[in-house]
């Protein structure tokens, strides 16, 4: 069992099934402070926990809160990361500066892999992965995440690399850096909203099991890294992709008449996808999230009893 960082302030039930080797989902912060409009984020921060919960195991809801790194939140803390205006987006490079300066902060994929791995937790939850930005020849625009991945042994359960970025390049980055990129029960990798990118999933697996087997063979090999486990959005939920392209086209040559970029760059687009889509696009949202928590607390059983 790895012992969890002296600077992580962990709530009981966590630090009590980490204790006991329990099943465990770490959960990222910044969907919630800067990735939906309230209440509906807060609502989906509960219902996450309360999903996985059900599937039995204990989420780990992560962030920074006065310059503390909290794994595991209480109800207020979710209200505080969903109303603040003051919660910063906090990727690995802003953690020292956050922390030292007692701040808040909303944690993304790759700051919350490395939080979780330092608490020892090996599955975690998200929406979408971060990856390579569309014109990322011209502005060198890779998210954190890509790296992160290479670095922290931890799973990272989502519905794909966000619809918003590049997928090929992202796939193409992954691969170089030896990433295992998984999908859950199909040929295909998917794109967030949509089932359907064009792309070929580079693994496929069918069971939680098989998850868990991989990520043991994984690092027992000493090959350090994460596993990117990629979980399509349910049939019924879905914005087809032909539907969902022509939206983002518009919303991407908005961000750029505005000259918006860097961290900036994703919620702005989320955002104004939402808008375009009169809420259809926060509704796929939410639902993917609830998929991949239901798949995530089945794989960290399954890795938990191994």
């Amino acid at each position: 069992m790895n012992t969890p960082h002296p600077d992580l302030e962990l709530t009981d039930e966590v630090a009590q099934a980490l204790a006991d080797g329990a099943p465990v989902v770490a959960l990222e912060s910044t969907i919630i402070s800067h990735g939906m409009p309230y209440p509906q984020n807060v609502e989906m921060a509960t219902e996450v926990e309360r999903i996985i919960r059900d599937g039995g195991a204990v989420p780990a809801t992560i962030a920074v809160l006065d310059g503390r790194p909290r794994v595991g939140l209480d109800q207020d803390a979710l209200e505080l990361l969903a109303t603040s205006p003051d919660v910063a987006k906090v990727s690995v490079r802003d953690l020292p500066y956050v922390v030292a300066q007692g701040k808040h902060g909303a944690t993304t994929v790759a700051s919350t892999m490395r939080l979780a791995a330092l608490a020892g937790i090996s599955v975690f939850v998200t929406g979408g992965l971060g990856g390579v930005h569309r014109g990322a020849e011209r502005t060198y625009d890779v998210s954190a995440d890509v790296t992160e991945l290479s670095l922290t042994d931890v799973a990272v359960v989502s519905a794909g690399v966000k619809s918003i970025l590049d997928i090929g390049l992202t796939l193409e980055a992954l691969e170089t850096l030896g990433v295992p990129v998984v999908a859950n029960g199909t040929g295909e990798f998917p794109a967030f909203f949509s089932r359907s990118s064009g792309h070929e999933a580079p693994m496929r697996l069918d069971t939680p099991a098989e998850f868990a087997a991989l990520m043991a063979a994984k690092w027992r090999l000493g090959l350090a890294g994460g596993v990117a486990i990629v979980n399509p959005i349910p049939v019924e939920d879905e914005i087809p992709a032909d539907e969902i392209g022509g939206i983002i086209e518009q919303a991407l040559a908005e961000m750029d008449e505005k000259g918006i970029h860097g961290k900036e760059a994703t919620p702005f687009l989320l955002g104004r996808i939402v808008e375009i889509t009169q809420g259809a696009s926060l509704t796929a949202n939410i639902a993917l999230v609830n998929n991949n928590a239901r798949l995530g607390a089945q794989v960290a059983r399954e890795y938990a009893a191994l």
